[in-house]
């Protein structure tokens, strides 16, 4: 009874390893500015890249001025010739610096804050299709002494023909709203080519990469899981029963009859496909 029992926790022990190995890698894919909203789809790697947006505050006897420096597609790099302490940690994908100017004096910097990271991005996706637009929504930590964590919003229009930079419309301490008009704000359907412009030949490419890396992840946790089934359960086998040598492999009589029921099914499927004989010889019997 003792050992149904430690049996039955050891089966749900590698369960839950099993859901949290898979979990863990599903979290470590990260956002790679392809979103799919329903049937309708939209391929922001035209904005890959870091872009900085600033805007200037009156806040007498001085001037606050916010930067904003972001990246979708991947995370910020470290800027060459600025201190550590004056840029977000490393994994940012979006930061918001606050500067403080006075006259005569040199500026000081007031505040760095992450609004996003790739380490708990949640990305939430919402669209439009009047007017045409996408929205997304992306996580941070928290900052300071707020105990809600940081969050970057942006809402990005469709349009064709847009060239102008992106806008900072408002920040309330933990989400910072930004709207910005690009040809990337526009989706397109199902099976439809994204930039008609390029041919349908890097869709295509873009589709099988998907395909292929969908397939690599599925393999990887598949071995992963499969090697800690051995690994859990030969430690179970000896901290339980002491044993040694083959006795490790868990469930070792299932494992040694896996080639007799291979060879049992293969029998029955080519019985099943071998054709039949059949008689020419219409009603004659021999006597």
């Amino acid at each position: 009874m003792i050992l149904r029992s430690q049996r039955r926790d050891f089966d749900i022990i590698l369960s839950l390893f099993f859901s949290y190995l898979l979990l863990s890698v599903l979290a470590d894919s990260p956002f790679d500015c392809h979103i799919s909203v329903s049937d309708v789809k939209f391929d922001l790697t035209k904005l890959a890249g870091e872009h900085i947006v600033n805007r200037t505050r009156t806040t007498p006897p001085t001037v606050t001025v916010d930067f904003l420096t972001f990246n979708l597609c991947a995370n910020l790099k470290p800027r060459d010739g600025i201190p550590e302490q004056d840029q977000c940690p490393e994994g940012t994908r979006v930061c918001l610096t606050e500067v403080n100017q006075k006259e005569n004096e040199a500026d000081r910097v007031t505040a760095v804050i992450p609004l996003a990271q790739t380490n708990g991005l949640e990305p939430v996706f919402s669209s439009s299709l009047a007017p045409k637009y996408i929205s997304l929504l992306f996580h941070g930590p928290t900052y300071s002494n707020h105990s809600l964590p940081q969050s970057f919003n942006l809402t990005l229009f469709c349009d064709p023909q847009a060239t102008s930079e992106p806008e900072i419309i408002s920040y309330n301490g933990t989400t910072l709203n930004l709207e910005w008009h690009a040809p990337a704000g526009c989706p397109f359907q199902e099976g439809e080519d994204g930039d008609k412009d390029e041919g349908k030949g890097g869709d295509e490419g873009k589709e099988e990469e998907s395909v292929g890396s969908g397939i690599g992840w599925f393999f990887l946790v598949f071995c992963l899981a499969f090697a800690a089934y051995f690994i859990l359960g030969a430690y179970y086998n000896y901290s339980t029963y002491g044993a040694t040598g083959l006795d490790l492999i868990p469930h070792r009589d299932f494992w040694k009859e896996v080639p007799y029921m291979l060879s049992d099914v293969i029998s029955h499927l080519c019985s099943n496909v071998r054709p039949r004989r059949t008689s020419s010889r219409g009603g004659y019997i021999s006597v």
